[in-house]
């Protein structure tokens, strides 16, 4: 069966994509850790991160890096945080969370809720901060 990201990027399941390319995605988070959290994926669905092709593995982190510019430009913060933690979904990804400080990035913090024009209006400001 196909990973919910897979699903994701076959457009069976909706989601706010802020980017895309042949080979990557980037969408919003819909349980985000604080404001803003994205996942980067590759399109193919390979479950683990260091299973990754060189090509690929090197292209999901120079277009994650992409990503993160545009949502430093759009979110106050001080830094965009990356974590891989792999357990969660069996598609490689990597999060990208805006991040005032280290305890910002634990993942057993309370989600916060946003409501749909808050993620279209999120995904269209980092969409306008591509580069």
């Amino acid at each position: 069966m196909a990973s919910i990201f897979s699903q994701i990027v076959a457009g069976n399941i909706p989601s706010h994509k802020v980017a895309e390319t042949d080979d990557f995605l980037a969408f919003l988070d819909i349980s985000y850790l604080l404001r803003v959290h994205k996942l980067v994926i590759p399109i193919k669905e390979i479950d683990y991160l260091f299973d990754l092709p060189d090509d690929l593995y090197l292209g999901l982190h120079i277009f994650a890096r992409k990503v993160a510019d545009a949502v430093q430009r759009s979110v106050p913060c001080k830094r965009i945080a990356t974590a891989v933690v792999g357990l969660e979904v069996p598609h490689a990804h990597i999060h990208l969370v805006p991040i005032d400080a280290i305890s910002d990035l634990n993942f057993e913090n309370p989600r916060v809720q946003l409501n749909p024009e808050e993620f279209t209006q999120l995904a269209g400001d980092i969409r306008s901060n591509l580069r």
